[in-house]
């Protein structure tokens, strides 16, 4: 039997305005003027530019057809056929572009250059080949990666000709195919493992006695090579320290990825625009966002006519009801948004200066070493915000400055103690490991035991595991790795 009791709950639930100003608060700068870009494109009744002297603030227009009995808008009160009319508001007015169909658009096309593939493809039809042959070459192009290799193997490609391609050949005819690629340009292309591709490129060299010891290290003694065994490379090779060298000097010029060499190859850049700038003024930091943050907005004139309009006419049908509905909606909208943009500018704002002037020694100094243990919950206790809202801030952006431009989550960092008992940053400790690296000797490299007690005599007593994850995590080689003669 079913039982019906009463329970209260306290639930917090953020509205759909709150819910988007935290998306807002999260976008960087481009994804900022897109959305902004899309929000006019929707709503004709946001504008972007200064709004007019002579023109309502929206504030003040909107809120006095909110406030009282007699500033409801109702449809009885609104006549909008001559604000509809096609011969007073034209369409493209109504677009964030604000040209019509006549304007001439003297914008230059850009080109945006050929694949990789199209590369080779283009190569391939200059050579003579019969039609099978070049179906199957044509076909190998397809199974090359990014990197310029064919990771696949030779039987399971012979395979998908027969099945796909009704193209029934041997593996021996396959590998003949294959030369035909591994002879195009840029050399390595085609290659199946690195140790082709290195191969691949020092045969096309012109010819010289540390070349031909490049080649014998990359064919034979590649496994020497690869971990960097130079005292058994001279030994077997029976050769001296500079000859070896020099032949290392040969092969260090090749590119492991020749699928990325071609500057004929479309590539993805992306831009790195910074959100806010920091730059010190008579030995004080001045903190400023990006313009391209603070865009003009305003509520458009012609709609909000619109509504004085309605408010004086006479004329009450059904249709003016749903016409001033729709505008009433697309200024609210608009007024939501350009609040929005506003609220996002002053916690982006409030936030940085927050994080500025926690890390003060270091933006007047640009020196790592200066970092200060800071996590969000400090940012967030500083300023009066959630951690989410803090987070969102730093989420990729960027600012600029005196050091360069640098990801504003890359200031954050956790504590660790020294052996005074100090908080460090783990910034701070990964920037000493960096500097201990570059300065040791790269014929007997630092091992991670070694790095863990030079960070212990400078008075940072860190483990190894944890001097083996930090070096990681700065994208540094093991000590063998780093081996030079």
């Amino acid at each position: 039997m079913l039982k019906q009791q009463l329970s209260q709950k306290l639930l917090q639930k953020l509205s759909p305005q709150q819910i988007q100003l935290m998306k807002l608060i999260q976008l960087p700068t481009q994804a900022l003027e897109q959305k902004i870009k899309e929000e006019i494109e929707a709503n004709p009744a946001l504008e972007e530019g200064m709004e007019q002297n002579d023109d309502i603030s929206s504030e003040s227009d909107l809120d006095s057809f909110e406030e009282g009995d007699n500033q409801t808008i109702e449809a009885e009160d609104i006549n909008i056929d001559d604000y509809l009319s096609d011969d007073e508001v034209p369409d493209y007015r109504l677009h964030t572009n604000n040209y019509s169909k006549d304007d001439e658009d003297s914008r230059v096309p850009v080109s945006g250059g050929i694949t990789f593939t199209e590369f080779l493809l283009d190569q391939i039809s200059m050579r003579n080949l019969k039609e099978q042959d070049r179906e199957i070459v044509e076909y190998l192009v397809g199974n090359i990666d990014d990197d310029g290799y064919i990771r696949r193997e030779l039987n399971a490609i012979v395979d998908d000709l027969a099945f796909t391609q009704n193209i029934f050949i041997e593996e021996d005819r396959l590998k003949e195919a294959l030369q035909v690629i591994q002879d195009l340009d840029p050399p390595g292309v085609g290659a199946r493992n690195l140790q082709e591709c290195l191969l691949l490129q020092l045969r096309k060299k012109p010819n010289r006695a540390s070349l031909k010891l490049a080649i014998e290290i990359v064919e034979n003694h590649f496994d020497e090579f690869v971990k960097k065994h130079y005292s058994k490379l001279i030994e077997k090779l029976e050769i001296d320290e500079e000859f070896l060298k020099e032949a290392l000097e040969e092969i260090s010029h090749l590119n492991p990825k020749p699928g990325n060499s071609t500057s004929n190859t479309q590539r993805s850049v992306q831009e790195v625009i910074p959100d806010y700038t920091i730059s010190i003024e008579d030995g004080e930091l001045e903190l400023t966002l990006n313009s391209r943050n603070a865009p003009e907005l305003n509520v458009s004139r012609e709609y909000k006519d619109m509504l004085e309009t309605y408010k004086k006419s006479q004329d009450r049908n059904k249709q003016q009801k749903e016409a001033v509905m729709f505008v009433k909606q697309k200024l609210d909208s608009a007024k939501w948004f350009i609040d929005a943009i506003k609220q996002r500018q002053q916690t982006l704002l409030i936030t940085m200066s927050a994080i500025m002037n926690y890390q003060k020694e270091y933006f007047l100094s640009g020196d790592q070493r200066k970092l200060k243990p800071m996590i969000l919950k400090d940012i967030a206790d500083e300023i009066g915000m959630d951690i989410s809202t803090v987070s969102r801030v730093a989420s990729n952006k960027y600012v600029q400055t005196p050091y360069g431009t640098f990801l504003i989550k890359n200031f954050f960092s956790e504590a660790m103690k020294n052996e005074a008992g100090e908080d460090v940053s783990t910034r701070e400790i990964k920037k000493i490991l960096e500097d201990s690296i570059a300065e040791e000797n790269k014929r007997k490299p630092l091992t991670d035991d070694k790095l863990s007690k030079v960070l212990k005599d400078k008075g940072y007593p860190i483990a190894r595991r944890t001097v083996a994850k930090y070096r990681e995590q700065l994208g540094i080689p093991v000590a063998r790795l780093r081996k030079k003669l």
